[in-house]
C-alpha cells in the first residue's frame, strides 16, 4: 500500500514527490540547490536532460512503498509512459531544505 505523500518524513522530499507527481518543472527545479547532482543505476546524468526525458516529457509518477533514512531514502512504485511502472530506489542529500544530489536505480 502506497505511503501518503503528505505523510513523508522530510519536507523536502516531500516537496519533490508532490512536484514530479504533478508534472510541475518550477516546483521541482526550485527545489534543487545550485549545482545539483544525480546518478541513475550509478552513472552520474544531467540533471536536467534527465528529469525531462524520465519525468516530465514522460509522464512520470512516484506511489512511495516505503522510506528509511529519516525520509531521506524512498522505495517507489515509479511509471512513466516509456518504461511502465518499476520498482525503484532515490536517495537523497539535501541542504538548508534544497536538494543537492538524488539517486535512483532499479529496487
Amino acid at each position: 500500500m502506497p505511503v501518503p505523500v503528505d505523510q513523508l518524513s522530510d519536507p523536502t522530499v516531500r516537496a519533490f514527490v508532490t512536484a514530479v507527481n504533478a508534472g510541475d518543472r518550477a516546483a521541482f527545479d526550485a527545489l534543487l540547490a545550485p549545482g545539483a547532482t544525480m546518478s541513475d543505476d550509478g552513472t552520474s546524468r544531467d540533471v536536467r536532460d534527465w528529469t525531462e526525458r524520465e519525468i516530465f516529457s514522460s509522464g512520470g509518477h512516484m506511489d512511495v512503498t516505503s522510506e528509511s533514512d529519516d525520509g531521506l531514502a524512498l522505495v517507489v512504485d515509479y511509471r512513466n509512459d516509456t518504461w511502465g511502472t518499476m520498482r525503484t530506489a532515490w536517495r537523497f542529500a539535501t541542504d538548508t531544505a534544497k536538494i543537492t544530489h538524488f539517486e535512483t536505480g532499479q529496487a
